[in-house]
């Protein structure tokens, strides 16, 4: 029998001083039962590097032909396609045919970097596209403030981020790679 997702309620307050953006989002998130807590808290990161009243959650690891947040135009436009991971070179080209931006978060400490040598050449053409690192240490810290009902709230400035739940806080330095 197939295992079924874990619902998350997460209460995420994001205080952006760098795009002036200040908003409390209630999301209900479903973890797929491959998701690791740390990849969920990932994707938390990234909704609100990227908060804004028109991102979604998406279906995300249960489907291939969709990223992991989007952000849609009122006329159904993609405006936004933001990736967790090390998604494959013909992902990333496909992606950035589909949308006006997109986004890549990468983490995995040496894997993400040999994944990084491995496509850079290929994504130069791509105008649309960014990659953003998070270091292994730093996803890992996330990825023990995971529970199944958290209140999250993420400050970021100076593209510097602080992410605390309850007491516990931890600090994100994302390093652009392109």
């Amino acid at each position: 029998m197939a295992q079924k997702a874990t619902i998350y309620k997460v209460e995420l307050t994001v205080s952006d001083m760098d795009r002036h953006y200040y908003e409390t989002h209630k999301l209900t998130v479903a973890k797929h039962p491959s998701e690791t807590d740390e990849r969920l808290m990932v994707r938390l990161l990234a909704f609100a590097l990227n908060a804004n009243e028109h991102l979604e959650m998406t279906r995300g690891l249960s489907t291939d032909d969709e990223p992991d947040i989007w952000q849609k135009s009122l006329s159904d436009e993609l405006e936004l396609w933001v990736a967790l991971g090390l998604p494959s070179e013909k992902v990333v080209r496909q992606s950035c045919g589909k949308a006006g931006q997109v986004i890549v978060y990468c983490y995995g400490g040496r894997t993400a970097e040999m994944w990084w040598d491995k496509i850079e050449n290929s994504t130069t053409r791509f105008d649309n596209l960014r990659v953003v690192n998070l270091s292994e240490k730093d996803t890992g810290d996330l990825g023990k403030l995971a529970s199944r009902s958290m209140k999250l709230q993420v400050n970021i400035q100076d593209s510097d981020v602080m992410v605390s739940v309850d007491d516990s806080i931890v600090y994100v330095t994302p390093v652009r790679w392109k």
